[in-house]
């Protein structure tokens, strides 16, 4: 796996760069070598976040984590993304490109009814309107939700605000 550090509000130091390599080597067994993992260490006040993001053939695998000791959060994003590789395994091995991931290494159960997995609790419909995306992000605080879709007035596209960790905002834009 090739590793891309970055830096938010912090010098990344060497000690840091091997503590993630050490702990993220646990997942290269899962992934091919030109596997790129972007990897960024941040402060904020006195809040040490460490972010993993692993880009592969077919998908996007992601873990944030907050603490008061950057050691803590790079232990705890690495166990939150073997959780999600284990908890995935049989969907990872069966609908994403093969060539993506090792695929010896994810035991795949063929009993398992993927339909069953899943359940859509709710559907909603709704109009969607053409908006800013100031719009779309007062709309969605009136409504109290954590993320709005709409149709971007500007580039007539549909997107998605939502709400950070942090309490600031995202965009979701398409991209062909």
């Amino acid at each position: 796996m090739k590793y891309i550090f970055t830096g938010t509000s912090i010098d990344v130091t060497n000690a840091l760069k091997e503590r993630a390599e050490k702990k993220l080597d646990k997942l290269k067994k899962f992934f091919k070598e030109d596997t790129e993992a972007h990897v960024t260490f941040g402060v904020e006040k006195n809040r040490q976040i460490f972010e993993v993001t692993i880009f592969f053939k077919g998908g996007v695998i992601r873990a944030e984590e907050i603490s008061d000791d950057m050691y803590t959060s790079i232990d705890k994003s690495v166990d939150t993304l073997e959780r999600q590789i284990r908890k995935n395994k049989t969907r990872l091995g069966k609908k994403l490109h093969q060539d993506a991931l090792i695929p010896d290494n994810f035991e795949i159960d063929e009993d398992i009814d993927e339909d069953e997995e899943f359940h859509i609790q709710r559907t909603k419909r709704f109009a969607i309107k053409p908006m800013t995306t100031e719009e779309a992000i007062l709309q969605m605080n009136l409504l109290g939700h954590q993320f709005f879709m709409f149709l971007n007035a500007d580039t007539e596209e549909v997107n998605v605000v939502y709400r950070r960790n942090n309490g600031n905002y995202g965009l979701i834009e398409p991209a062909y």
